[in-house]
């Protein structure tokens, strides 16, 4: 029992998935560092955002598909923790990571297909273009600072409750830098902006946090 119990409870997992992201930051940086170091900064960097809009550049590409990837492991890595102590009282598990990670990374990969596909659909996709590179570029952007908020939770003085403090105000700070920047479209279809962030942003994040806590 006690050795079932080690293993339970061994974090030793958490150092190579951060290893990991240090690892994707480099590559990513080889591929292109001044794209990365934008993207770092990309929520006070409007220009920059712009720049990609103009530039036309498939999400596909490797390093946005690695940039996607890395920011899905950092947000499985944050709700995985904060979700943890509140459930069982116990440190993070490999499997209750991996199931968090499986269901972010889907969530946002449906939710991204969908949005392609009706922008498409209903020829707006020029008009949603800037809308939904910089909801993706906001996201990449507060990834990196989770991520170290992350690293100072586990390993330094900042606690769960602190972490999570911190997750929800930088995502707040994305929404208004958002809607700030998207304000012409937004409010000219307040409406359908209301449908949407209740369908696609407000009710699956409950639904994910419900399901851990």
């Amino acid at each position: 029992m006690q050795a079932l119990e080690k293993i339970a409870n061994n974090t030793n997992w958490i150092s190579l998935v951060l290893v990991l992201l240090l690892g994707m930051i480099a590559v990513l940086k080889t591929i292109d560092s001044e794209k990365l170091k934008g993207y770092v900064f990309a929520i006070f960097n409007k220009g920059f955002i712009e720049d990609e809009v103009e530039g036309d550049t498939s999400f596909f590409s490797p390093f946005y598909s690695l940039l996607f990837l890395f920011s899905a492991l950092v947000l499985a890595l944050v709700i995985s923790l904060i979700a943890a102590p509140n459930k069982t009282g116990l440190p993070v598990s490999f499997s209750t990571f991996t199931v968090t990670f499986s269901i972010v990374f889907s969530y946002f990969v449906i939710k991204s297909l969908l949005e392609v596909a009706l922008s498409s659909l209903f020829l707006i996709k020029k008009q949603l273009r800037f809308y939904i590179v910089s909801k993706f570029g906001y996201l990449y952007c507060i990834s990196f600072v989770l991520l170290i908020c992350f690293v100072v939770c586990q390993f330094g003085p900042l606690n769960v409750s602190g972490l999570l403090c911190i997750t929800l105000f930088l995502f707040f700070i994305r929404f208004i830098f958002h809607v700030k920047n998207n304000k012409n479209l937004i409010f000219s279809e307040l409406f359908y902006f209301i449908l949407y962030l209740c369908a696609f942003e407000i009710a699956p994040l409950l639904t994910l946090f419900k399901l851990m806590l």
